[in-house]
């Protein structure tokens, strides 16, 4: 390869991955076409696509920039990753293909006659294999690139701790970053590396960095010793070179360090500590979920609903619903619809009590509802007026919220998000009578993890698993 053209290529790919993912989402849409034109050309004999097929064809190429969006599939990308990558793709390209087919089948009936739905399944398989090849070939180029020292950027440390340890080993296995770490620089003693059981050499002290980087061709500094005025002592021991200086966060620092991330509001950067996911577009995504498969549900099973309804009514005097208020989303009080499983006064003299096993207070109409967790459905009815979520913490009545507070470290952080159907910790088995530390920590985790994809796991969990349980009484 000419040096200048080598120079240019080896830019590009120092560029911390933004390259690599921007050339992936190219190679995405460029491969889901060769595989439709392909598909069509084996099932109807024809190069030239006509216009209803590019019609699809065009929807199938949105619904997966959207889908591929949405599934996350553009992290950083690392060639050593492609297991976790290629669940996410196949859930986003059967999402949109499900899409594509929904919506062409809703406008155009007569179009799926004959071999059409034949070749959107070839497109749908010689597509996945497609994607999934192509970015196999592009982890071996990378790392052949890498081999050969093209697309390497070269890093010194400044300090080492475990951050220092864990920016190595990241930055060292990740292809598509194109950086290395070739040692580290600390004032410290000489021996450090029993901060972790990795090898990492020791290039020198602190006032070696100028003679370091230049003679090693460093491109950036980055310093991953705490404090402020080691790095304006590097900045300073640096100030006649065009290296890069970077500081990095150590997260080792703080004891929650598995909830903290990094971001960017209004240009300003933050390290979030406990923020809620539902910001921005996150916000209107879910509610566009809930509010669409509330309607969804609710009309698939009002039989059912009509049938339970009219239990109630025989099982004991009362109305059919019972409402109870609940603590929800920005700790605001809503009034939460279940269907009736106890007679009407059954609270009348002990007040708010919680749920436990062997009590006699339902109908016996209502401990089977209660056992099948069918008195849930009519929150379906909250979901569509946007109390609650389908997936989420579950709520709590203000007077236990009041004492559970106090009791449960981080209890209150449950309600950064809206209260749920069903929830992580319902699928996990944490529900009714059970340790409310233990169900308060999977809260917790739903809330620093959340997807769509998540959301629609605990969904698929719920209808396998969470309706019969031995604690629902």
């Amino acid at each position: 390869m000419p040096l200048g053209l080598g120079n240019i290529f080896n830019g590009l790919f120092k560029q911390y991955g933004h390259t690599v993912i921007l050339l992936l989402r190219v190679i995405d849409v460029v491969m889901l076409l060769g595989a439709a034109w392909l598909a069509h050309y084996f099932w109807l004999h024809d190069s030239v696509i006509d216009q209803h097929y590019r019609f699809v064809i065009a929807l199938g190429i949105l619904g997966a920039i959207i889908f591929f969006e949405i599934g996350q599939v553009y992290r950083p990308w690392r060639n050593d990753a492609m297991r976790g990558e290629i669940p996410r793709i196949i859930r986003a390209w059967l999402l949109a293909l499900l899409t594509v087919v929904s919506i062409v089948a809703l406008v155009r009936l007569h179009f799926w006659f004959g071999s059409s739905y034949r070749w959107i399944a070839s497109w749908g398989g010689l597509g996945l294999f497609f994607v999934l090849a192509a970015r196999g070939v592009l982890a071996q180029v990378l790392k052949w690139l890498r081999a050969r020292g093209w697309s390497q950027g070269r890093i010194i440390l400044v300090g080492l701790n475990q951050m220092a340890v864990a920016v190595s080993r990241q930055l060292n296995h990740s292809s598509w970053a194109g950086l290395q770490v070739i040692g580290y620089v600390d004032d410290r003693a000489d021996d450090r590396l029993a901060v972790a059981d990795y090898s990492l050499p020791r290039l020198g002290k602190l006032s070696d960095l100028p003679r370091l980087v230049s003679r090693q061709a460093v491109d950036e500094v980055w310093v991953a010793f705490p404090g402020a005025s080691l790095a304006e002592r590097v900045q300073h021991e640096l100030r006649h070179l065009p290296v890069s200086i970077r500081l990095v966060i150590d997260c080792f620092a703080f004891k929650q360090s598995k909830f903290l991330s990094l971001n960017t509001v209004a240009g300003i950067p933050t390290l979030d500590v406990s923020v809620s996911p539902l910001h921005g577009v996150n916000r209107y995504i879910k509610e566009i979920e809930d509010r669409l498969l509330a309607l969804l549900l609710l009309l698939l099973i009002s039989p059912l609903m009509l049938v339970i309804a009219i239990g109630v009514k025989l099982s004991s005097p009362g109305p059919v619903f019972y409402k109870q208020v609940r603590v929800g989303w920005n700790n605001r009080k809503f009034t939460m619809l279940k269907f009736r499983s106890m007679p009407v006064d059954a609270e009348a003299k002990t007040g708010a009590v919680w749920a436990r096993p062997g009590e006699n207070r339902a109908t016996p109409f209502g401990a089977f509802l209660r056992k099948t967790s069918l008195d849930e459905l009519p929150q379906l009815i909250n979901v569509l007026k946007g109390d609650m979520s389908l997936v989420g913490p579950r709520p709590e009545r203000p007077d236990f919220v009041e004492v559970f507070k106090d009791q449960v470290p981080n209890y209150m952080k449950k309600h950064m998000v809206k209260a749920g159907i069903t929830g992580w910790a319902q699928v996990n088995g944490w529900r009714g009578d059970t340790d409310l530390n233990r169900r308060i920590e999977h809260d917790l985790y739903y809330i620093q993890h959340w997807s769509v994809w998540f959301d629609l796991e605990i969904a698929f969990r719920t209808v396998l698993t969470g309706f019969i349980n031995k604690n629902a009484y």
